[in-house]
């Protein structure tokens, strides 16, 4: 039991101590502290309370000649009501506490405060906030972490009944509708896992582009032809081990030849780009059959960091790959579920209309 301020008086919190742990004398003597305390009559209702409380299990039959002779002090303008007449809407616990049964149905966790607003004395019961709450919380996650396999599998079983129900649907609208759902779920799926693959872009490095004559780009255009030495773009595109890969043929070559293989249309520009801003090279000539010649600069020196670090690593590249071919190819497949959708109602439309004619 403890003891809370309220208002510059003192009212006593019944918290989650058991009943049965305290003593008789001991909570008579704090009611009567409490009694003594009180020196206003705006709380005598207050004393009267508490009067109930005690007589009820009992300590107001030992002292109850000794609490009285405060009472008389507290008048609140008003008879005060008898102590031992409390009706059974006021029990806070049974009368024989020594039972078990009792003592389990009639108490709880929660805490109880005694308030006295605007005149209106009320019980105040707190949340049920402590362990008791948190051992539930706890078996709830126990029982979900342990459900048997056979469950498991009656579950998954259910669902694939499910799906299948659906599937082999007579109405093809019901058909259409679950493949549409299932590839859009797919789709948001797949947008997700790629933005783990995202790389900041580290800020550009300030340097001076070096000018070039017409001379000089037909020169070096002519000599990246012949020359047999190339770097290869393959399915896992921009990664770290190309730009690797033309640093180290600059360093016996000026130029190099990247070919792109496969590519798709308009994609040769964008790895151009990329790999002219990840090798600090010269773009020279892109190739209808998809190569690009670069050159390395009449000003170059190898960087002691060859490998970017804005870029993925080949596995990271070939899982990226992976990725967004899925989602290509989801997205496709979203479109056609669409059309055939629209051509299901728009049959529909024709049908209704025919047999309205006939």
């Amino acid at each position: 039991m403890r003891t809370a301020s309220v208002s510059g008086f003192s009212t006593i919190i019944f918290t989650n101590t058991p009943i049965k742990a305290i003593t008789r004398r001991e909570c008579l003597l704090r009611f009567e502290w409490l009694i003594r305390r009180i020196s206003t009559s705006a709380w005598s209702a207050e004393a009267t309370l508490l009067m109930r409380f005690m007589s009820r299990f009992g300590y107001g039959s030992q002292r109850k000649h000794h609490l009285e002779q405060f009472l008389p002090q507290l008048s609140y303008g008003c008879s005060l009501v008898n102590a031992m007449s409390v009706k059974s809407s006021c029990i806070f616990a049974p009368r024989n506490i020594s039972t078990p049964r009792g003592y389990a149905r009639d108490t709880t966790n929660a805490s109880i405060e005694l308030k006295t607003d605007e005149d209106v004395i009320r019980f105040d019961i707190g949340d049920q906030s402590g362990e008791g709450g948190s051992l539930k919380k706890a078996k709830k996650t126990v029982k979900k972490d342990n459900i048997s396999r056979k469950a498991k599998l009656n579950e998954l079983r259910f669902y694939r009944l499910k799906a299948k129900k659906k599937m082999n649907s007579p109405n093809p609208e019901v058909r259409i509708r679950y493949k549409l759902e299932k590839a859009k779920r797919k789709e948001a799926w797949l947008i997700e896992k790629l933005r783990k693959y995202e790389v900041p872009k580290a800020p550009p490095e300030t340097y001076d582009p070096e000018i070039l004559t017409e001379e000089e780009r037909f020169y070096l255009k002519r000599t990246g032809e012949k020359k047999k030495h190339y770097v290869p773009v393959g399915r896992r595109g921009v990664f770290g081990g190309v730009v690797l890969n033309m640093h180290l043929h600059w360093k016996k070559h000026e130029t190099v030849k990247v070919i792109c293989k496969p590519c798709k249309p308009g994609q040769v520009n964008q790895y151009a780009e990329e790999l002219a801003r990840l090798s600090k090279g010269i773009i020279i000539d892109i190739k209808p059959n998809n190569t690009i010649i670069f050159y390395r600069g009449k000003n170059y020196v190898q960087p002691d960091v060859m490998l970017p670090l804005d870029t993925l690593s080949k596995a990271k590249a070939l899982e990226k790959y992976r990725y967004e071919q899925s989602l290509e190819h989801t997205s496709m497949f979203i479109e056609k579920l669409e059309n055939e959708l629209e051509e299901y109602h728009e049959y529909i439309v024709r049908y209704k209309k025919r047999e309205n004619l006939t």
